[in-house]
């Protein structure tokens, strides 16, 4: 099941293993695949890498609740100058991961760029808490979103049936994980299509609220800075909050492989995304204050619900249908780029071996796709999906700190290694400095949810001794695990 060296073979079924040893040859050099080689192909453009980009970051959290930035930084000014930080600082870390997609022509993402800077161990704990807890959990919690919002139109005077949320939400990640098994070009097409809906949205608020900007609407942005005076204890979580809101401009480093002239288009469509997201997030917090205070904003379930209702009358019946399109469009693009991670981590040696299987007429990575269906569905139906995302925010920014720190560590580790892309070193500095102090922050701020999750990450150490180093296993281990 597990195994130390990813050995190359052929399968006799419907599938082949990917190039071995962490590197497919036609990726890194241009030349055409072995005989008797099946490769992922380079289908991600430009633009497509923009969408996956755009796509996986803009979810539910702008659409449903940035009251809890402002509820943790206590006034409009602050909350909006937190969602400027928190924007500047990921298109910091996105610059690294652009540097590191650059110089590291390597799919997986955190994983590989751990493997490359600190070797197996963290790199293993990192894919282990992302396969068993963190993808899993995080996917269900964006699907029940798009379950809910799927179903708002059809339950507009009475309260959705949690069973029918649950069951909606089910066929969405069946849908997601069937899509990204059948076909990489039929994923990053509905991805664009996604995206665009996803901008139409965020246009949907923005428009009326310059709108209202223009009418002198600017009530609540007298004092901007009075009220609650942000704590110590609060300002940890308003940048996780903003952190996640963000999160996602990290996944097109997952699929470096499958991208057209990486060294051009991952920097271009980082830079791009970042710039999109980052000025649209401000506009869409800046119009929610042209209509609706700052006290209404924290009472409210779904803020872009509330402000559509106030200005665009039976027209807002179409918001929790944009928020349902822009959820499903998370789902796609997390699935599509986290199942990489996995598939990498299995030529790796690090997880079972047949996640590194390709299907030989689709050309995706189906095993790797659909590992993540079960775990998600038991996460869904069982989990305390909330919880487990609160226990474990923290070492994903612990990880993405590390892997920033890695490009430090790697500049003198390997100061000959080419860097078509290069950041000023006070970028990767600052950045990961920001995401240790984080969680740092967190285990003062909030430490029995830290601390569970600190755990749970630490089970990825025995697991690595026990599947990965462990040589002399005896037989009925070794049967139970499928040897």
């Amino acid at each position: 099941m597990f195994r130390k060296a990813a050995v190359p073979t052929v399968s006799n079924g419907s599938y082949l293993q990917g190039q071995a040893n962490g590197k497919l040859s036609s990726m890194d050099r241009g030349q055409p695949a072995q005989e008797g080689k099946v490769v992922l192909k380079k289908k991600v453009t430009l633009l497509r890498g923009i969408s996956i980009i755009i796509g996986t970051i803009i979810g539910a959290g702008i659409f449903i609740s940035p009251k809890g930035i402002l509820k943790n930084t206590g006034s409009v000014g602050m909350s909006l100058t937190l969602w400027t930080v928190c924007g500047i600082l990921s298109l910091f870390g996105a610059l690294c991961y652009a540097e590191l997609g650059t110089c590291i022509k390597k799919s997986g993402g955190h994983y590989t760029y751990i493997l490359e800077a600190f070797g197996p161990l963290p790199a293993f704990v990192r894919v282990w808490v992302e396969l068993l807890i963190i993808r899993p959990a995080a996917t269900a919690v964006i699907s029940l979103a798009f379950g809910r919002y799927i179903l708002e139109p059809f339950f507009m005077q009475c309260e959705i049936p949690e069973l029918a949320i649950k069951l909606i939400t089910a066929v969405g990640i069946t849908l997601v994980m069937v899509l990204n098994s059948t076909s990489v070009s039929w994923s990053a097409r509905i991805q664009m299509y996604l995206t665009f809906c996803k901008l139409v949205a965020i246009l949907i608020i923005v428009v009326p609220g310059v709108i209202q900007l223009i009418k002198g609407e600017t009530q609540h942005f007298k004092n901007a800075f009075a009220g609650n005076d942000a704590s110590v204890m609060g300002l940890p979580l308003a940048f996780y909050s903003g952190m996640y809101a963000y999160s996602g401009w990290f996944y097109l480093n997952f699929v470096t492989e499958e991208v057209e002239n990486p060294e051009k288009n991952i920097p271009l469509a980082i830079c791009i995304s970042m710039i999109i997201v980052t000025v649209g997030y401000v506009l869409t917090n800046v119009a929610y204050f042209t209509t609706i205070s700052a006290g209404e904003l924290l009472l409210s379930k779904a803020v872009a619900v509330t402000f559509a209702e106030r200005l665009m009358g039976n027209f807002s019946l179409a918001v929790p249908v944009f928020v349902a399109l822009s959820c499903f469009g998370s789902m796609n693009g997390g699935i599509f780029a986290v199942s990489r991670m996995f598939f990498v981590a299995s030529r790796e040696g690090h997880l079972p071996e047949i996640l590194s299987m390709i299907h030989v007429r689709k050309h995706t990575p189906l095993p790797a796709v659909i590992v993540l269906h079960p775990l998600t569905m038991i996460m869904l139906f069982n989990g305390d999906l909330y919880s487990l995302l609160n226990f474990l925010s923290f070492a994903r920014w612990l990880f993405i700190g590390l892997v920033v720190a890695g490009l430090i560590y790697l500049r003198y580790k390997r100061p000959d290694m080419p860097r078509p892309f290069k950041v000023p070193l006070f970028i990767p500095a600052l950045f990961s400095f920001t995401c240790l102090f984080m969680v740092a922050l967190s285990l003062y701020s909030d430490p029995v949810n830290t601390g569970i999750g600190f755990a749970i990450t630490l089970t990825g150490i025995p697991a690595y001794y026990l599947f990965i180093v462990w040589d002399n296993k005896p037989k009925w281990f070794r049967k139970l695990l499928g040897k």
